[in-house]
């Protein structure tokens, strides 16, 4: 597959970002901030804001294309947009729906992030230090 797959997907998910950021902050507000202490709205942001990280993310890998394995790049682009489903679609679904029991599933997106941050971080490290 092309790299940029990942940046068709951060293109996507970006664009996603800002069309389900002005959803909550408009549309959504009322029924968000029905929560005690908006807890709702507040964690819509943070949906959003981790989305939007990492669509961001997702858009530069190509740029590293040239010094990661094939492989190190599949598994980080691969492991953000998992995360982004996980992480950040856990989250929307709690916001709108209240059932707690979802958020067991956010914490398996955060950890698709880390795992995607830390093989990029060992990818550059490699261009950095042994080339």
């Amino acid at each position: 597959m092309s790299v940029y797959f990942f940046a068709f997907m951060g293109a996507i998910l970006g664009g996603f970002t800002v069309a389900l950021g002005a959803f909550g902050a408009h549309a959504l507000k009322p029924i968000l901030e029905s929560w005690d202490n908006s807890y709702g709205l507040i964690i819509w942001d943070k949906a959003v804001f981790y989305q939007a990280m990492h669509s961001l993310a997702l858009l530069s890998l190509p740029l590293f294309s040239e010094i990661m394995s094939p492989k190190a790049l599949n598994i980080t682009g691969y492991m953000f947009i998992a995360g982004t489903v996980l992480f950040s679609g856990s989250l929307y679904v709690l916001a709108l729906s209240g059932i707690k029991v979802l958020g067991a599933i956010t914490p398996i997106g955060g950890t698709a992030f880390v795992i995607g941050w830390a093989v990029l971080a060992f990818a550059l490290y490699k261009a950095a230090f042994t080339s």
